[in-house]
């Protein structure tokens, strides 16, 4: 085989039509310096942005982006909150912004190119849920979604984890509103995915917010949960200014939906 052939070859393996990948990541598969310059002069290669490299002629997706993540990092990363709710059909929500918003969950830091890229999309990086990241693997936290035939699939937060990661936003970036009126569409919960979710979670908000609203909807999946062996902490949450107390969660709601 030509060397010509057999570069033109590893540039198809470790970086599909649709995907993209840093230089240094293509460094670390074995690529040579002068092989990526080469394939940029040649123009098999553009960057995206600096550092960053897709094939000629792609458009760029913010799927394709994040596909290109979970193959890159060696750490787990998540499409999840309310990104992965909408892709399972349960998001209902519009937004007014002209820029979608990407949920991305993981244990490390974004890569500092990831907003830079020439996309109307903003990607929105979460650490703070990272009690779950080391189990992210787990298939009871983890499903996949077929976005393209030829490319590899997104991994998603399972329902359950995506729905207590969108609790973390709680009040401030999503309302009691919006996460009450998904609620109404999780009418059929894994209790064994919950009861191992809420006893590895580390948010005393999140517990005790998530069994709030379920108990408003009165789900047969939540008798099967054991809430004594979930951490719900001590004291009060104030959740929501000038709402009232809820006497068992200690969490102030709503006035318009207390009681």
């Amino acid at each position: 085989m030509s060397a010509k052939k057999e570069q033109s070859e590893m540039l198809e393996r470790w970086l599909p039509h649709g995907l993209i990948a840093s230089k240094k990541w293509l460094l670390e598969q074995g690529f040579s310096r002068h092989t990526l310059d080469n394939h940029v002069k040649s123009g098999q290669l553009v960057a995206v942005t600096s550092g960053v490299y897709s094939k000629a002629n792609v458009l760029l997706t913010w799927q394709g982006v994040v596909c290109s993540l979970q193959r890159m990092m060696a750490v787990p990363v998540l499409v999840g909150g309310v990104t992965a709710l909408e892709l399972l059909g349960l998001g209902h929500y519009l937004s007014v912004s002209a820029k979608k918003t990407v949920h991305l969950y993981s244990q490390v830091k974004a890569p500092s190119w990831l907003n830079r890229l020439p996309l109307e999309v903003e990607f929105v990086w979460h650490t703070s849920m990272a009690a779950w990241d080391e189990l992210a693997a787990d298939e009871k936290l983890v499903v996949t979604h077929l976005w393209r035939e030829d490319l590899p699939v997104l991994l998603l937060s399972a329902t359950e984890r995506a729905y207590l990661e969108l609790l973390a936003d709680v009040p401030e970036k999503v309302s009691f509103e919006h996460a009450d009126e998904i609620m109404q569409g999780l009418t059929s919960l894994s209790p064994r995915r919950l009861q191992f979710l809420l006893e590895h979670c580390q948010s005393v908000k999140v517990s005790r917010l998530f069994f709030w609203l379920a108990e408003r909807h009165g789900y047969a999946w939540l008798n099967k949960l054991n809430a004594e062996r979930v951490n719900f902490g001590a004291g009060k949450r104030v959740l929501c200014k000038g709402g009232k107390l809820d006497g068992k969660y200690q969490i102030t709601v709503p006035a318009h939906m207390h009681g």
